[in-house]
């Protein structure tokens, strides 16, 4: 694999040739964080689908971090360039997928740490258009498949690059004792290069200027901006320029604070996040492609996690990972139409909703809709009693197993109504009506939700 590293290293002063076209302020506009996009659509869409898809499927190996923690060498990983021929792609079937599956929008890795571009792009030669049997620009059919299906695009791009020979030109802000020297992401001790660095920033600018015109995503999908300083990278600055690019775009939060929502990822957070975000999760335990990989979560895992999500106001982002030949391995797929029928189904429940109840409140997480007068419940378990809703003040219009006909039976037990404690409300849903994966229960209200919320008081008056 000699060729591709010289491929690499001799693109080089290429790369910094064209690296005087893109402007690199060290001083960024005061104006940067000022442009503020739109997020409403991001709120509501609830789902997305995440694609980490590149040369690791061929091999069935970690993306990157295989070659950077020496489980692989560097040129046995790139070697799998040979087999990435994306001969079965069809990102009309992706799209109608994720759209049958009730996603809103999609983000695909245009660039992992490994370097390697799924687009053309010029400046470098370690893109899949020049050196795989692909031989062509992948984001271009995803971006206009995703639109023709009414998603919205998002672009996974990562900052850093364990490809690039001027990346590893100063030193990363997280070696300590803990934290070695790894040749790809620092140099060594006394051999920083700070010009070295000015290209580097011009190609990283060079590329994401490149997505930015070519495709207009919607979403910039940041990754890799832990090894250096918000400063370094230049981030503020590197915000306007988006906005310059692409006016509107939505910037995740891994731009050290200049970034536009939260991205936890593999676990429920247990307190709801402040602001947008989104969870990020494997339908396994992979986000590439890995074959051997077959603990794979249920459906009734998945919309467990989805409901919890949505019931805290963020996204879910679930992760596929396509085949080298560019095909949804099929126990992917699977869920992604069972979860598709399940929130067709309940969609109402699902999106234009907001956060729910406070804990303490449902044994389950819940949702309220825009207009605050309907609650939905989701039930997770066939109830072995009625079902206790605790704190709801309002009166109610009527309670309903949400996609199917009719009313439940309920009743309120307790509570001291003429100085306004609410009692709990018992909802009867007999087990002929429940879910197969999670039963929604709608609760609609006189009025919007008025709430007892407190530690309790005495009743002084009766």
């Amino acid at each position: 694999m000699a060729c591709i590293l010289l491929l690499g290293a001799g693109d080089l002063s290429a790369q910094k040739t064209k690296g005087k076209h893109v402007k690199i302020n060290k001083a960024a506009s005061a104006s940067a964080l000022d442009t503020v996009p739109k997020m409403e659509w991001f709120k509501q869409a609830k789902l997305g689908i995440f694609i980490h898809w590149g040369i690791y499927a061929v091999n069935g190996i970690t993306e990157s971090w295989s070659f950077y923690n020496h489980e692989i060498s560097y040129e046995d990983y790139m070697k799998q360039l040979t087999g990435f021929t994306a001969s079965k792609y069809d990102p009309d079937a992706w799209a109608t997928l994720f759209r049958e599956a009730g996603a809103k929008y999609a983000v695909l890795t245009s660039k992992h740490h490994d370097g390697m571009a799924l687009w053309d792009t010029k400046w470098s030669k370690l893109n899949v258009a020049d050196s795989s049997p692909a031989k062509r620009d992948l984001i271009g059919p995803y971006v206009d498949a995703l639109r023709k299906q009414d998603l919205k695009v998002g672009l996974y791009f990562s900052h850093l690059d364990w490809s690039h020979p001027d990346y590893p030109s100063v030193r990363s802000v997280l070696e300590d004792g803990n934290h070695k020297v790894n040749p790809f992401a620092s140099p060594p001790a006394g051999k920083e290069d700070a010009d070295r660095w000015e290209s580097f920033l011009a190609f990283h600018r060079g590329q994401l200027k490149e997505l930015s015109e070519r495709y207009k995503p919607d979403i910039f999908w940041f990754d890799g901006d832990w090894d250096r300083t918000a400063e370094q990278w230049r981030f503020k600055e590197l915000r306007q320029q988006l906005h310059t690019w692409v006016p509107g775009v939505i910037l995740n939060a891994r731009m050290k604070g200049y970034g536009d929502y939260k991205t936890p990822e593999q676990g429920v957070p247990v307190v709801q996040p402040g602001g947008p975000w989104e969870l990020c999760l494997t339908i396994n335990d992979s986000w590439g492609y890995q074959g051997d990989d077959q603990n794979f979560k249920s459906t009734r895992q998945l919309l467990r996690i989805f409901t919890e999500v949505i019931g805290m106001g963020g996204n879910l982002l679930l992760d596929v990972g396509p085949k080298e030949d560019g095909t949804i391995p099929e126990p992917e797929a699977k869920r992604l139409r069972e979860m598709g029928r399940w929130i067709k189904k309940h969609e109402e429940a699902v999106y234009p909703t907001i956060a729910g109840l406070p804990l303490g409140h449902f044994y389950g997480p819940t949702t309220l809709s825009q207009d605050k007068k309907t609650l939905y419940l989701y039930q997770y378990d066939i109830p072995r009693d009625k079902i206790y809703l605790k704190g709801v003040r309002n009166k109610i219009k009527q309670i309903r197993v949400v996609g199917l006909p009719g009313q439940v039976e309920y009743t309120r037990s307790g509570g001291a109504e003429w100085v306004h404690i609410p009692g709990i409300l018992l909802i009867d849903v007999p087990q002929n009506l429940l879910d197969e994966y999670v039963t929604v229960i709608a609760v609609e209200l006189e009025g919007e939700l008025d709430l007892y919320h407190t530690a309790g008081e005495a009743i002084e008056v009766n």
